[in-house]
């Protein structure tokens, strides 16, 4: 798999692109700046791009803009977003095309290898990956509103684990429910949102981005 990397910090920079190596991806460029990031996408064409939020040379959030422009081209084309912070206007423009293959994760996050490659792998698998701080500050800003706010309580907190790219498996452990439990929870949230019937993994992906778009 084909990997972009933006980075200003060369650190950072240098321990992300040695971390994907170590896990059989292909690093095809790093970069530092918001311009040679929009220049790597349109060169190498690569499989996900892993891009952290400011880059030079305005330091806001260039990194952000260069991904969002580069879905937009390529509707669909995996990102993986890194941050220093919550941003919930961040998240937000990063959901807004309404397709998956999208992740927000901080940067400590890296630090933990196996949470990172996990999120590089569902995102550049059609998932998504929001790191559950974003998530939990999505939460904050009040309560649920449309067909979300039909979801019961354990509902939620499923979807709130889809959200941050768990497996089944992994949200049965963590709720301490069957894997069978955890399915039928899944079946309904599909049904209360009205998703249409698809493969499970694009309804997943719809019912997260409900969930976080609301």
């Amino acid at each position: 798999m084909r990997v972009v990397v933006a980075e200003d910090l060369f650190l950072l920079r240098d321990g992300l692109v040695r971390t994907l190596t170590e896990h059989a991806f292909t690093v095809v460029a790093a970069v530092d700046t918001g311009p040679s990031l929009r220049k790597a996408i349109a060169d190498e064409q690569p499989d996900i791009a892993v891009v952290d939020v400011r880059l030079p040379p305005s330091f806001t959030d260039e990194g952000l803009q260069v991904a969002i422009e580069a879905r937009r081209q390529r509707p669909g084309f995996p990102v993986l977003v890194l941050s220093q912070y919550v941003e919930q206007l961040y998240a937000r423009e990063l959901l807004a095309d309404g397709n998956g293959s999208v992740g927000y994760l901080l940067k400590d996050r890296v630090f933990n290898t196996g949470q990172f490659i996990e999120a590089v792998r569902s995102v550049a698998g059609g998932g998504t990956a929001m790191d559950p701080q974003v998530v939990a500050k999505l939460l904050s800003r009040g309560d649920a509103r449309g067909r979300t706010a039909d979801l019961t309580p354990r509902e939620r907190d499923v979807l709130e684990l889809m959200a941050a790219g768990r497996s089944n498996a992994a949200i049965g452990q963590q709720l301490a429910l069957s894997i069978s439990a955890v399915t039928k929870h899944i079946a309904s949230i599909f049904a209360k949102l009205d998703l249409p019937a698809s493969d499970d993994d694009n309804r997943r992906v719809l019912a997260v981005l409900a969930y976080l778009n609301r």
